[in-house]
């Protein structure tokens, strides 16, 4: 990795860093815009605006993502969870996480939570970013193999940013594989539209189905990942730009109050996004803006045509960033397991992470805490 960690730089390695996120930010839009029929303006504009309020305010690439748990609750089951159901989950979510923030109660639990465990959700994270990736491209072999010899062939490289190559690269296949792409591209149009404010439409079965099935279960996933997580390893990457627990929940709670409040779906931070800005550049928060301003423009003038923006990228092209943002974070897990109790709750802890972030995070807690008092001996 290039040590640029510290320092404004503004340039094109930056904007690279920007797109390191789409792995886990585009094929999450299109099932919420496609299968859950959301509006696109009030998802596209409440992603941007915060990725330009984030950026601004951390000066980090902290990335906003959707919420992984409820996104896909949500999108496997349209049936079961309505529009009103996902905004009445990121309501639902802001106000916990404002609570908790505001009570200082995600400081104790932050505090009390063990190096080891943190360790072993960054690993099965990245991990999981690995195996998603390579599901991803499961169905484009050729190409996902080009991708990433070309990733790896251009990842050192000082002067051209290994992002451009790959999304142009990803660009002209997408255009080859589909003829028609380029005449729907010429029949966009720019249509300004606001979001709209669908909060009244809620109904009580939205807000029960909302806060019991997708924002309850969400939650231990956005402690262990999204903000424990996220600031160590913020930590470990920007020591000169120190981020709190607290400033991170209070965002999570200013994020999805307001998000929900314009159409938007439940957002988050995340340790695997970070990683993946970084991965291809990024290292300031203006990565993050610039990805937000595109977002906006999007939303607000060519809301009406991001099926067909959507098509410029191939599913091994976002397999392959999400293949390298995973390996970065899984990289990083460095935490320095000196006893064989600590190793034990981290590899358990990464294992279980493969399956459920929120069950992780409490097996490997009960773990160490036995380890810890001399109740098991391993």
């Amino acid at each position: 990795m290039r040590a640029w960690i510290g320092g404004n730089r503004y340039d094109r390695f930056e904007l690279a860093g920007a797109f390191g996120d789409l792995g886990t930010l585009v094929p999450f839009l299109v099932g919420y815009i496609t299968i859950s029929r959301l509006d696109p303006v009030g998802v596209l504009v409440a992603f941007g605006l915060f990725m330009i309020l984030t950026g601004l305010y951390f000066k980090s690439p902290l990335p906003v993502q959707p919420m992984k748990a409820i996104a896909t609750a949500a999108i496997s089951r349209p049936d079961l969870f309505t529009p009103g159901a996902i905004w009445a989950s990121g309501l639902f979510t802001g106000v916990f996480w404002l609570v908790m923030g505001l009570t200082g109660a995600v400081n104790w639990i932050a505090k009390v939570t063990s190096r080891p465990v943190v360790a072993g959700i960054v690993l099965g994270l990245g991990l999981s970013f690995v195996v998603q990736g390579a599901r991803m491209m499961q169905g484009q072999p050729l190409l996902a193999l080009a991708a990433v010899v070309l990733t790896f062939a251009l990842l050192s490289n000082e002067r051209f940013p290994a992002m451009p190559a790959l999304l142009g690269f990803g660009l002209v296949v997408a255009l080859a594989q589909r003829p028609g792409l380029v005449a729907e591209l010429t029949r966009m149009s720019l249509r300004v539209r606001l979001p709209e404010f669908p909060l009244a439409r809620l109904t009580g079965t939205d807000l029960v189905t909302g806060i019991v099935w997708l924002g309850l279960p969400q939650a231990a996933l956005t402690l262990g990942n999204a903000i424990i997580a996220t600031v160590q390893e913020h930590s470990a990457l920007f020591p000169n730009r120190p981020i709190s627990v607290r400033a991170v929940t209070l965002n999570h709670a200013t994020m999805n109050l307001f998000g929900s409040a314009i159409g938007g779906v439940p957002m988050c931070h995340g340790a695997g996004g970070m990683a993946g800005h970084v991965r291809f550049g990024a290292r300031t928060g203006g990565a993050v803006v610039m990805l937000g301003a595109i977002l906006l423009l999007i939303g607000l003038a060519l809301g009406n045509s991001v099926g067909t923006l959507f098509n410029l990228f191939p599913p091994a092209i976002l397999g392959t960033v999400l293949l390298f943002g995973g390996l970065e974070l899984a990289a990083s897990a460095h935490h320095r397991a000196e006893s064989r109790g600590d190793r034990y709750v981290m590899v358990l802890t990464a294992g279980l992470a493969l399956w459920n972030m929120g069950v992780a995070y409490l097996a490997g807690m009960l773990l160490w805490v036995a380890v810890d008092r001399g109740w098991l001996r391993l």
